[in-house]
């Protein structure tokens, strides 16, 4: 069984024009005031970029199998077109970060796509809603098979799309912040979907044989559970909630074609407002037969779950994918909500989903590859006990699944670092390690939850109870002591703040004052 944790280019590496790397969508939305909170960016992140040895060391510490990371594209293609322009220092960064994981016995995950496609790409073609995004992607993919394909076995082409079509061209919360209702999401997946099987093509056919690796794509989901599972409409709406989120990509990769609710529900509610055809895009024969069956591995980002009930949206509002499945949900107050008000803990969900996907889709081979939680910043919370309940009621669900015969091969925790968390800006904090931003070296501090999971990891899940409680308690022993040294580091970044800002004025000052009377002396002299 594999242990890791991950984290994604845009959000980590800062650098974002640095060395030749061209500009990404991500780096035009968030320099346009007003989309990001605090009208924060990824500008310089972690600085990752320039501390690739220190998180490697991290990793070390952690004991972790593998680490889960992402290219940027425009980092090595900089106007994401491969015939006009390559950035061999961008590719030499990729090389160094992937054979300094080898050295120190690490295996490198890489995700073609976190998110930051080049600008020029969504400038010139509109981006994901451009049919030609297809081979622009698959010679990126190629590119990185032929310079990285030796040494990475695990590639994943596409991290959570179900985030890049809905909130990047259905509500515009994400780059490019695009809100082409009811139908931009899914022409934007139809797109996404066709590439990855394009790429998974490419490197059957041409890199298998020779660098002997998987390619799959990585879906993010959370479980839907009927409100009252004795209701049929309740459980219809469930059953919807989840074709709708993970069946939309799974589907197709697995079945051959989207979920026929999916295709019934868009379907008729594009045939109420007086379309011709379905806001939902239809594959072609040879194009079904083409994408069905291109996963070598399914990746799985889960975080949290909902209570779904059946809830009708007049016909007559502004298409949306949101009503196209007649479903609202709900939440238990008596779930725990360490974080953000989207992130329950209920761990039980995480086994049903991990059921779900064995039954409908022929028991795949699955990595899971963002699983964690997140708090809100009010202060530094190095102590983070509720990370670590949620890390062992979720870690145990995947034993009870992998006790049900689900074929599940490795978990990656979300994530090693404090990072930048989108249109959340910096108010959010997935990391294992605590970053203080205020610093200009970015120092990485552990926190209590780092010392527990790499105790799971040393003993490959969890022995005996008392055991488990007294790795807990060493860990609050450990991030209390942590906790001392950052009040110390921050004093000192403090004094230096003076030092290097408050000293050179007051200096100046005295220096323009000392003119100044000298001035007024040699007037009332002369």
């Amino acid at each position: 069984f594999l242990w890791g944790v991950g984290s994604s280019a845009y959000q980590t590496e800062g650098a974002w024009d640095k060395d030749g790397k061209g500009p990404s969508i991500w780096d035009a939305f968030t320099h346009k005031k007003g989309k990001v909170f605090r009208n924060e960016t990824g500008d310089s992140a972690c600085d990752g970029y320039y501390k690739v040895k220190d998180d490697i060391q991290l990793l070390k510490e952690l004991k972790v199998n593998h680490y889960l990371f992402s290219i940027s594209w425009p980092r090595i293609m900089p106007t994401g077109i491969r015939t006009e322009q390559l950035n061999e220092k961008g590719i030499q960064f990729y090389n160094d970060t992937i054979n300094s994981l080898l050295e120190n016995n690490i295996t490198p995950i890489v995700s073609l796509y976190h998110w930051d496609l080049p600008q020029v790409l969504q400038e010139k073609y509109g981006g994901w809603q451009n049919i030609s995004m297809i081979n622009y992607f698959n010679d990126y993919a190629n590119l990185c098979f032929e310079k990285f394909g030796d040494r990475v076995k695990h590639w994943i082409t596409f991290s959570n799309p179900w985030a890049v079509a809905e909130k990047g061209y259905e509500t515009g919360e994400h780059a490019p912040g695009l809100k082409l209702g009811g139908c931009g999401a899914y022409k934007a997946a139809h797109h996404i979907i066709k590439t990855h099987a394009k790429v998974w093509h490419s490197y059957n056919n041409t890199w298998r044989s020779e660098q002997q690796g998987m390619v799959g794509i990585s879906l993010t989901s959370g479980w839907g559970e009927p409100v009252d599972p004795h209701s049929q409409t309740d459980r219809d709406a469930a059953e919807r909630y989840i074709q709708f989120h993970l069946g939309w990509f799974a589907n197709p990769i697995y079945r051959g074609d989207y979920p026929e609710i999916m295709k019934n529900y868009v379907g008729r509610k594009s045939a109420q407002q007086g379309l011709g055809t379905s806001r939902l895009p239809t594959f072609s024969v040879q194009e079904k037969t083409y994408i069905k069956g291109t996963s070598d591995f399914l990746g799985i980002g889960h975080f949290t779950t909902r209570y779904v009930l059946q809830k009708s949206f007049p016909f007559l509002q502004v298409s949306s994918y949101h009503t196209d499945h007649d479903l609202a949900e709900l939440v238990d107050p008596k779930w725990p909500a360490p974080g953000p008000k989207w992130l329950y803990s209920v761990p039980w969900g995480f086994r049903r989903l991990l059921n779900f996907i064995k039954t409908q889709y022929g028991n795949p081979l699955i990595y899971v590859t963002e699983n964690g939680v997140s708090e809100k910043v009010q202060c530094t919370q190095l102590c983070d006990e509720w990370r670590i309940e949620y890390l062992k009621g979720y870690i145990n669900e995947i034993l009870k699944a992998l006790n049900d015969g689900v074929n599940v091969k490795g978990y990656t925790a979300w994530s090693l670092l404090d990072k930048f968390e989108w249109n959340k800006g910096f108010s959010e904090r997935f990391g294992f390690y605590h970053i203080d931003f205020k610093n200009k070296n970015k120092p990485r501090y552990p926190k209590a939850s780092a010392d527990y999971y790499k105790k799971i990891i040393s003993a490959n899940g969890f022995p005996n109870q008392r055991e488990v409680e007294n790795w807990y308690q060493k860990a609050m022993d450990t991030c209390s002591t942590t906790h001392q040294l950052l009040a110390t580091d921050s004093l000192i970044t403090h004094m230096e703040m003076v030092t290097e800002i408050v000293l050179p004025t007051v200096f100046t000052l005295c220096i323009l004052i000392s003119i100044v009377l000298l001035i007024f002396y040699l007037r009332n002299h002369s």
